[in-house]
């Protein structure tokens, strides 16, 4: 009798226990996001294409959740030391890695990299498609793409063109753009936008196919001139200006996208809140218009279509990268 009483007392002790346990977990998950402040890691310097559409998304998720968030910008090592600071936080939905479609590039550029970008990240949703624009400056005098080309072709290896990261989109497109066209280049590498569009302005390189983002004031200023845009289609917010395949350099498209991911073993309840708040933000007209001001184009989809899409792009990245005879560093 005693064993039986001492038997269920164990049970029950043990289900109580268990109900505890869940209840807690249930309670943590309900306390996000209020209990401390969310950091968003931003892969790029102030000013960058990535730094500007995180900023407009996350402070209209922050209204729509009613809890601060924090941008922070981890510029470096072609945007991996941002993912790795993400990927090694707390799985706990408050700390969000924002980047660029070069985070699709670096398992081909980077022989060491300290996270596998698939498998130690989450993919919780896309933000923007930022189209490419070949930029100059208008004292060289170029006024079309192939302007462009025949001085390039005029001094062979020595025309110059950089971007924010070896490796990155800016970076590859250009590459691209330059393999459809024919010519041999430069290239500089620098550590954001804002750094290679100076140049650009002052003369000392010769060409950056830019992200809209950043060079939209610019081009409104005259600071620096547009030739062509590298996406598919043309750009809404430069619809007179034609894409590079247009101009006649055909395979010269390359898309630049700007996403957000988590820690891997972010609890999937918390992703997809994450990927619904995006959604909401995108879908509020006030977000658009400013979008479309610096020249992005908001890209609403699951959080399971945007990892898919990562996944590909990886593959298709590589082939680039290869024929461009990217060594892995």
């Amino acid at each position: 009798m005693y064993t039986r009483r001492r038997l269920a007392l164990a049970v029950f002790t043990s289900a109580f226990a268990g109900s505890l346990i869940v209840s807690s977990q249930s309670l943590h998950a309900q306390d996000w996001p209020t209990r401390q402040p969310i950091r968003v890691i931003v892969a790029l310097t102030p000013g960058s294409a990535i730094d500007i559409v995180a900023r407009l998304v996350f402070e209209q998720v922050s209204k729509q959740i009613g809890q601060t968030i924090v941008i922070e910008n981890r510029p470096g090592a072609s945007q991996t030391l941002a993912a790795t600071a993400v990927a090694k936080a707390d799985p706990d939905g408050y700390t969000i890695l924002a980047v660029g479609s070069a985070l699709a590039v670096v398992p081909s550029t980077m022989a060491k990299l300290a996270i596998n970008v698939q498998s130690d990240l989450t993919a919780v949703g896309s933000l923007a498609n930022v189209p490419l624009v070949l930029v100059v400056n208008p004292a060289k005098g170029h006024k079309t793409a192939h302007d462009l080309v025949a001085a390039a072709k005029a001094k062979p290896g020595a025309f110059t063109y950089g971007s924010g990261g070896r490796g990155d989109a800016t970076h590859l497109a250009a590459e691209r753009f330059r393999l459809a066209a024919g010519f041999d280049g430069l290239y500089v590498p620098f550590r954001g936008a804002p750094e290679v569009l100076t140049e650009v302005m002052a003369g000392r390189l010769d060409f950056y196919m830019s992200a809209a983002t950043p060079a939209m004031p610019l081009i409104a200023s005259g600071g620096i001139q547009p030739l062509a845009v590298a996406s598919a289609t043309r750009a809404i917010a430069l619809p007179d200006l034609p894409t590079t395949t247009e101009a006649g350099f055909a395979n010269s498209d390359y898309e630049f996208w700007v996403g957000a991911f988590a820690p891997a073993a972010t609890p999937r309840a918390i992703v997809d809140r994450l990927n619904r708040e995006i959604l909401k933000a995108l879908e509020m007209a006030s977000v658009r218009d400013r979008l479309k001001s610096v020249g992005g184009s908001p890209t609403p989809m699951t959080a399971e279509a945007f990892a898919e899409q990562f996944k590909r792009e990886i593959g298709v990245n590589a082939a680039l990268v290869k024929a461009v005879g990217l060594e892995p560093n």
